[in-house]
């Protein structure tokens, strides 16, 4: 008898009868990561940060990779009035349906309390 003959029989902790496997097999495709070189530092704010470590001698290696967050739709900053507006023309709509469809099935009483 093989000592390794054991390993295809355990269960997994999910109780699963499958044969225990390193390295996490998630799917049959791994996740697409983007090219790094497509990420500029040039036109960002941190060409301000990496022109002052260059003064010093000093270099960012890691500043690409930083770089993602001011391109796309990560490049607009989020005012107040965005976070308070945000959803106000859907709710503003729906509630003018509700309140539409309210009055349409239960009109007001008139007089009397």
């Amino acid at each position: 008898m093989l000592v390794t003959s054991w390993i295809p029989l355990m269960s997994s902790s999910r109780g699963h009868n499958k044969p225990l496997r390193m390295g996490g097999d998630h799917g049959p495709s791994k996740m697409s990561m983007p090219d790094w070189r497509q990420w500029k530092v040039e036109g960002t704010p941190l060409e301000f940060t990496k022109e002052r470590l260059a003064a010093r001698g000093l270099k960012d290696p890691w500043a690409r990779n930083e770089a993602w967050r001011y391109s796309g739709g990560f490049a607009r900053a989020v005012t107040f009035s965005d976070v308070l507006l945000k959803g106000f023309k859907w709710g503003f709509a729906a509630f003018t349906v509700a309140l539409a469809v309210e009055y349409a099935l239960f009109p007001p009483k008139k007089g009397g309390h």
